[in-house]
């Protein structure tokens, strides 16, 4: 998409973001374009995941109010101001962006987007990101010593999604070990850690999470787990904005304590919001699964599952954890 054409869409979206209909003609005139010209950014605006009512002789209308990013009011809630912020419209994926924009690579440097067109997920998996309908960002964070002092790093990412749940709407979130945050069972954010260095070198680290807060019907029938948004739990608008400026401080808080202490301090905290704590689960190990109570997660970050076999230690990679059926 072009500079230009990405301005143009902006532009309709502050018009209909009233929530009120608006003709083709008279956004037309307003954006020095024709109506086809109009009609042809409504559909593209579509296929990002907003519900946009088109009706002959009204014009087009959002079915809800879109709040866009905003820099300046996300300026004036952060409480932490030393790390750069970009706030972007539509990429393929924050975490791509940031790894290709080095002057965002200061500690805490991050960036948002209205919309990803290729947002992924833990191994790789897509993950589902319409316009305006949640948060996604990205944050960097260089760590010292190479990659065997980052043992846990999404565990207490996860932590900081909680905590900034809490402190934002007294919100009690839980935690699916290695990188999930659910809510009342249901999966309400995911993380994703991708890491770049040498051995005993800086650790370059992309963290990227995805927020459900307002998803629209069509696009996330695509996801393929019980999901849930903010809008549903709590029955009223949020704050993007405010949200975002909230979890983007517990982050940077976070990470910093976990550079100079590493993992230790979470400790107790993780098992505290543990989503399985005590509870039988499953283990996908690739052609293999286990299945025992969960235990928690021991000094390493590794999720600890008593088993037959007596306590087994899993460390990531391709597994996955499910509820015990």
């Amino acid at each position: 998409m072009s500079r230009t054409s990405e301005i143009t869409r902006n532009q309709i979206l502050l018009y209909l973001a009233d929530g009120e209909f608006y003709s083709g003609e008279m956004l037309g005139r307003k954006l020095g374009i024709s109506r086809t010209t109009v009609s042809k950014h409504i559909r593209a605006l579509s296929e990002l995941g907003l519900d946009i009512f088109t009706v002959t002789g009204k014009g087009y209308k959002l079915a809800r109010l879109l709040q866009l990013m905003d820099q300046q009011q996300i300026k004036t809630f952060r409480k932490i101001h030393n790390a750069p912020v970009q706030l972007l419209n539509v990429v393929d994926s924050t975490n791509t962006y940031l790894k290709n924009t080095s002057g965002l690579h200061k500690n805490g440097g991050c960036c948002l987007a209205e919309a990803q067109t290729a947002g992924r997920g833990r191994q790789g998996r897509r993950w589902i990101s319409p316009f305006g309908a949640s948060l996604y960002l990205s944050m960097y964070w260089g760590f010292q010593g190479g990659y065997q002092v980052l043992g846990g790093l999404s565990l207490v990412i996860g932590v900081a999604v909680v905590r900034a749940l809490k402190a934002f709407g007294g919100i009690s979130a839980q935690l699916k070990w290695p990188n999930d945050v659910y809510l009342n069972g249901k999966k309400l954010a995911g993380i994703l850690v991708e890491i770049e260095g040498q051995l005993d070198d800086v650790s370059h680290c992309y963290i990227g999470v995805g927020l459900n807060i307002q998803m629209p019907t069509d696009p996330a029938s695509a996801i393929d787990q019980p999901w849930t948004d903010l809008y549903t739990e709590m029955g009223s608008q949020v704050n993007r904005n405010q949200l975002a400026s909230t979890l983007l401080d517990h982050l940077y808080q976070l990470l910093h304590l976990f550079a100079e202490q590493g993992l230790t301090p979470f400790l107790k905290e993780w098992q505290a919001y543990n989503l399985f704590q005590d509870k039988w689960v499953k283990m996908l190990c690739g052609p293999k699964d286990f299945s025992g109570q969960c235990r928690g997660i021991n000094d390493q970050g590794a999720l600890l599952v008593e088993t037959g076999k007596g306590m087994q230690a899993f460390y990531g990679g391709e597994i996955s954890v499910r509820a015990h059926s």
